[in-house]
């Protein structure tokens, strides 16, 4: 069998400000194909994404050429399979259980997103990037972490600090400067936290790390924070500007939604049109073919989990923001041993609480027009901006 193809034209900027169009060319060109820039193989069809995925034994998550290690300063979880991968995520697992969502978390995310829009006001043009989804998300990542002594300001630093560094795919020495200043006020601060948590213990993700009766090792501890960190503001922030987008460009779609309460749907819709992580590596473990392909030991691939929820096999019009459409799965969350841990979480404190609350608060809202949102991003996509007028 052949060899994947190889492109040498695809680069890095162009996947990072206009992806779409490339990865539909690839979906109907060359679905399986060897871009030099990335340095692996991506797969942008649905149902050889969800195969990698669901395959942990043929495809291992140690993807060795990653920047993540040298950007998180650690062999993290996300890296690990089997036994060592599942120890780490179950240490942390606790603090996302329903019945921790129910009691501590969803109480103090309506009294953290109250609180933040009350201080947006009406009748006048706010970016909600800065005023509303990025500090919310960081505020309320902050106390399920342990951490509340972080500000907004650090947590979304740290967050884009570790996310950049982890998509350094070019290697540059400044991602990796700058993330290595966050690493020294990250683990002060856990450090600072350690006895107090021990001594009182309550749900975070750092307390129930520290007083389990078999814990992993401090540094892991640590790790698993940052892990959070990495992408526990991006993704929450991300959907929330996404679908505020979706809806506020369709009145047809957000009055549907009003009326119907549909928010968990225009929630799926949002996350599945522009997912806010794009892409995955996976390493195989042995000879293996996809689509009449090689991909030899060792080899790197890349599942495009953006590519995927825009496959015409699954999704008509994918490119449309489009909360009529029939429910289908999307691969957003991913799949397998290494399915979101935040999924829960993110479903019911965007879909559910965030997007009736802020259209109870301002019905109005409209978008600023000749505003562009920005979209940006490789690994991680979300808009840069989202002005709108608050009334």
């Amino acid at each position: 069998m052949p060899l994947a193809p190889v492109d040498n034209d695809v680069t890095i900027a162009e996947l990072t400000r206009a992806p779409y169009p490339i990865y539909q060319r690839l979906r109907a060109e060359t679905p399986v194909l060897d871009v030099s820039a990335v340095g692996r193989i991506l797969l942008t069809k649905a149902t050889d994404t969800r195969a990698v995925k669901d395959d942990p034994e043929t495809w291992s998550s140690n993807d060795p050429n990653t920047p993540m290690e040298r950007a998180f300063q650690a062999h993290t979880l996300m890296r690990k399979d089997g036994a060592a991968h599942l120890r780490e995520r179950n240490a942390m697992m606790p603090t996302f259980s329903a019945k921790n969502i129910k009691t501590h978390w969803v109480p103090a995310y309506e009294k953290i997103a109250s609180e933040y829009l009350d201080r947006l006001p009406k009748d006048e043009i706010v970016d909600l990037f800065p005023a509303l989804a990025g500090p919310v998300a960081a505020n309320i990542l902050s106390v399920i972490l342990g951490i509340p002594e972080a500000g907004d300001d650090d947590m979304q630093e740290w967050s884009q600090a570790l996310i950049d560094g982890a998509g350094n795919f070019g290697w540059e020495d400044a991602p990796f400067k700058r993330v290595d200043l966050a690493h020294v006020q990250m683990n002060k601060l856990m450090e600072d936290k350690r006895d107090a948590l021990i001594a009182e213990p309550d749900q975070s993700a750092l307390s129930i790390m520290l007083n389990a009766e078999d814990p992993i090792e401090w540094s892991q501890m640590m790790a698993n924070v940052k892990i959070a960190i990495g992408g526990g503001i991006n993704e929450p922030r991300d959907a929330l500007l996404t679908i505020l987008y979706g809806l506020l460009s369709d009145p047809e779609q957000l009055n549907w939604v009003k009326e119907n309460e549909k928010w968990s749907d225009a929630f799926e819709e949002g996350v599945r049109w522009v997912a806010p992580i794009q892409v995955s590596s996976r390493r195989a473990t042995r000879d293996a073919q996809i689509r009449g392909i090689d991909i030899p030991e060792g080899r790197v691939v890349m599942t495009v989990q953006a590519s995927a929820n825009h496959d015409e096999d699954v999704f008509e019009d994918g490119h449309l923001f489009n909360v009529f459409r029939d429910r289908k799965p999307h691969q957003s969350f991913g799949a397998g041993p290494h399915h979101c841990m935040g999924t829960h979480i993110s479903r019911m404190m965007v879909g559910k609480i965030m997007l009736p609350m802020i259209f109870d608060r301002f019905p109005n809202m409209s978008l600023v027009p000749d505003e562009d949102p920005n979209w940006f991003g490789f690994g991680f996509r979300g808009p840069l901006r989202l002005p709108v007028r608050l009334s």
